[in-house]
Order: structure tokens, then sequence, then C-alpha cells
């Protein structure tokens, strides 16, 4: 295989093609350092909203920890307002992440009617207003620093709805506003998360676009990322709900991009121990919280295992993460 040319997104090297989605509520640093263990390349942090920030919420305080073996890092912001997003750039410019997303493909009601996240496809001269505003904000916290600007990046989706597909406009304002690369999940706000994803829009935008490129939208699988890669061209692939109970999608995807051998699947008391560890990570960073957040992840892990069912039944009557660990500990497939 010929030497393959350095990944970059602005001055930051990603040494593989393949990046774990920003998930609300699920991609926290117990999470992002499995899928770090398994290769992915990028991490970003949960969406974060940049009034939060300005308001001093400690919640969202607290979506902002992370832990150095997760660099490369990229915190992910939303908001509607120009002023107040330039303002968490410059808030988040000492913090140790290595670039700043913006989420402007959110879906989700209480995020769009505000009119952020995906809303602002409606509105791509807001949008083109905001990235430069952020990108302005953070090249002169840089240059106070003594150091180079961290790279700008922007999540979108291909429109609004069906009648409303306005990919290239908005692409090509994003990056004559300065952003470093683009990542585009292949459906309108319209689909939510349904539906099929239109790789042969990314496949559009790769022809129009001097940035970073980067697909998102049903890679599921190792062979689904190398394919994505193969078939739009791509520079990145963002993996979301493939990852879901599943980090080893990074390590199957690589094996596959550089020509190794496949590893084998988890065997039960593999995925067992898995699961136990990261149980015990939730438990380290959250305590007794840590039990609800981790019965979701645990119907990932084991969806399509046989018995799985039952084991839910059990596992979403848990209260806390030691009647979890009983539950695992004594885990049984007939």
């Amino acid at each position: 295989m010929s030497k393959e040319k350095e990944l970059k997104i602005g001055s930051v090297t990603i040494n593989n093609p393949f990046l774990l989605a920003p998930l609300a509520g699920i991609t926290d640093s117990p999470f992002r350092r499995l899928c770090k263990e398994q290769g992915a390349a990028l991490v970003y942090s949960e969406m974060v909203s940049a009034k939060g920030l300005y308001y001093d919420g400690k919640k969202t305080e607290k979506l902002l920890d992370f832990c150095p073996e997760e660099s490369p890092i990229a915190f992910q912001l939303f908001g509607s307002e120009p002023d107040i997003m330039a303002w968490a750039a410059e808030k988040l410019s000492d913090r140790g992440n290595s670039m700043i997303d913006l989420n402007m493909g959110c879906p989700v009601p209480k995020v769009a009617k505000n009119g952020e996240g995906a809303a602002l496809m409606k509105e791509p001269r807001l949008a083109a207003e905001i990235v430069k505003a952020v990108v302005r904000a953070e090249k002169q916290a840089a240059e106070k620093s003594g150091r180079s600007p961290k790279p700008i990046t922007v999540k979108c989706r291909l429109g609004w709805d069906r009648s409303r597909i306005n990919l290239r406009e908005f692409a090509l304002r994003m990056e004559d506003a300065g952003a470093s690369a683009l990542a585009v999940h292949a459906r309108t706000r319209e689909q939510m998360y349904s539906g099929k994803a239109d790789w042969d829009a990314i496949a559009f935008a790769k022809t129009f676009l001097s940035i970073p490129l980067i697909g998102n939208g049903d890679v599921f699988t190792g062979e689904d990322a190398n394919r994505m890669l193969k078939d739009t061209g791509c520079d990145f692939v963002m993996i979301a709900r493939g990852a879901l109970g599943n980090p080893w999608i990074f390590r199957d995807a690589i094996a596959i991009r550089y020509g190794r051998q496949l590893p084998p699947p988890l065997s039960i008391e593999e995925k067992t121990e898995a699961i136990l560890r990261h149980l015990d990570m939730q438990t380290a960073e959250k305590g007794t919280a840590a039990a609800q957040q981790m019965r979701k992840h645990i119907g990932w892990y084991l969806k399509g295992m046989q018995g799985a069912s039952e084991l839910r039944r059990r596992i979403n009557s848990a209260a806390a993460p030691e009647d979890l660990r009983a539950v695992l500990e004594r885990l049984k497939f007939p």
C-alpha cells in the first residue's frame, strides 16, 4: 500500500480517518477514552451551550472535563448569537482542547426551536457570521498566548427539509467564513435520524470544498466506515450510533483501512469485562449517578446477544452501580 498523505484539520494532525461523533448524553469522558483506546483519532465533547457557559452553568462546565489521553479533542459549541459564541470561544481558549466545533446540525426540537443547531441551516448568513466571530475570537486569543490558532470546524446537515436542501451554499459560506473543516450528516433536519443517509450528497460536497470534509451517517461497521471513504471521497468518517455499545468499531475500521487481519468478535466474557470496566470508569467519574448513565450503554452493549432482553430488564431495575455490577458478574447466557 502506498504511503497515505498526512491527515490534518487546520494545524492539528489526525492519525487516522476515523472520528467519534459528539453525542449529547453519551460521549462523556469515560466513553471517549474507551473509543480512543480502540483507535478513534479525534473525539468531541458533548454538545455545550455557549449561553450555558455565559450564564456560568455548572452542568455546562462539567461537560468540558477531559483527560489528557483523550487528546486531540474538539469542544463542540452550539448557539445562535455571534457575540456569545465568540465569548465562549475566548473563554475556552486555554482549556487544552485541540479545536472548536460549531453545531449547526442538531435536529432536536428544544435546540432547533431556539434558532440553534440545524435551524441555522435556514440562516446561512447568520451561520457565517457566527463562524467569522468565533474564528476571530480564537485568533485573538492565540495571539495573546503566543500559539497557533485552533481550528474552528462546523457540523451541519443537508438542509432543513427536502424542499430546502442548501448544502452547497451553506458549505461554501462556512469555508469562506474561515471554517477549517466541515462535517456533513447526510440527512435533513426533517429526517432526524430516520431514513437512509444520502452519501451521494457527501460525494457532491467533496467536489466543491477545498477544506477537509468529514462524512457522517449510517456507519455501523468498520466496513461501512471504509466504504464511505471510498464511495464519497471524504477525508474523514465521523462515527456516531455505530459506536454505541461497540467502541471496537474503530479497531475494525483501522484494521480494514490498513490491510490488517480483522480481529475476532469479542466473547461474552470479554464483552462483560469491557462493560464492567466502563462501569468502573463511570462510577469514578459520576458516583451513584453512573447507574442511570450506564443502563443505556449496557443495553447497547448487549444488543443482539442471546438472552439480552431478560438481562436488560434486570439491568433497568438496578438502582446503584453496585447493583449493576452484581447483575453483570452473574452474567450467564443460555
